[in-house]
């Protein structure tokens, strides 16, 4: 069950690893998010998150982090086993549940 855990050497911490992913990394976007995704050296898939006040409410906020860090976890096998990868929240990413999230996103991934 390790695997379906969320630790802290799985997320990016720093202001500088955030920038790093955003300068050197491949970028997509959907309607409500928009990714990067840096291919790295570790065996580890990390996750940093960034939700601005257009989202919406420090609530919604930090609903779409949890469903987000949620989405990572249940599916971080699937993605490459050395990568960083940065989900910036776009307005009305906080009127998503997790279905509707996970349908844009799986399509990314």
């Amino acid at each position: 069950m390790k695997h379906f855990s969320l630790g802290k050497e799985e997320r990016l911490l720093s202001p500088l690893e955030f920038r790093r992913v955003m300068r050197e990394g491949e970028s997509s976007a959907t309607e409500h998010f928009k990714i990067f995704i840096l291919a790295t050296q570790g065996e580890k898939r990390r996750l940093g998150i960034t939700t601005s006040k257009k989202v919406g409410t420090a609530v919604r906020r930090n609903r779409v982090k949890r469903l987000i860090r949620e989405f990572f976890r249940l599916n971080k096998m699937k993605l490459s086993p050395s990568s960083d990868i940065l989900f910036i929240a776009k307005p009305g990413a906080g009127l998503l549940n997790y279905a509707k999230l996970y349908e844009e996103l799986k399509i990314i991934f």
